[in-house]
């Protein structure tokens, strides 16, 4: 288990060596997507799982059969509050189940990450990039539709541009 900014991250299964991101990199992906997303100073835990693992969550909490690719978790029912209007302002340390900053749970299939990133022609950072703004976006109460993946996009792009501008 290991805190990196806004995030905790929980490694349940080996990475496969295509995993873009350390621990610490993590941290900052989760950070710039937070931001972009407008859910500054808000925290949430991160399960990198298996399929074997995803696919008994998705058929214990969604009756649904075989693996997918990200699960969201929400630590509160959308309609008890706005999220991006009750942060307590950031925090050093990922809050618990109960905080007003605290998103939610993600569970990653890094199986579905590897094999949706060949089957979509895209780089490593940008599908997990994606995932990761589809599924927080989930933590904060939106549903499918043109506004979450708008809103997903706008996310990526923000990661994709921090990230160029870091490799110079």
């Amino acid at each position: 288990m290991s805190v990196s900014g806004p995030v905790e991250i929980i490694r349940e299964t080996r990475l496969d060596p295509r995993f873009p991101l350390s621990r610490s990199e993590l941290g900052r992906l989760a950070a710039i997507l937070l931001e972009a997303l407008g859910l500054e100073g808000r925290t949430f835990e991160l399960k990198l799982v298996d399929d074997r693992e995803i696919a008994r969550l998705n058929s214990e909490f969604l009756g649904c059969t075989g693996p997918t690719n990200i699960l969201s978790f929400p630590a509160r029912d959308a309609d008890e509050a706005d999220y991006a209007e009750d942060a307590d302002g950031p925090g050093g340390e990922v809050g618990e189940p109960g905080d007003q900053a605290f998103l939610g749970e993600l569970a990653l299939s890094v199986d579905a990450l590897a094999r949706e990133t060949d089957l979509y022609g895209q780089a490593p950072l940008e599908h997990l990039a994606r995932l990761l703004a589809h599924g927080l976006l989930h933590l904060a109460g939106f549903d499918h539709g043109e506004i979450m993946f708008d809103m997903t996009d706008a996310a990526v792009d923000r990661v994709l541009d921090e990230y160029a501008e870091a490799a110079g």
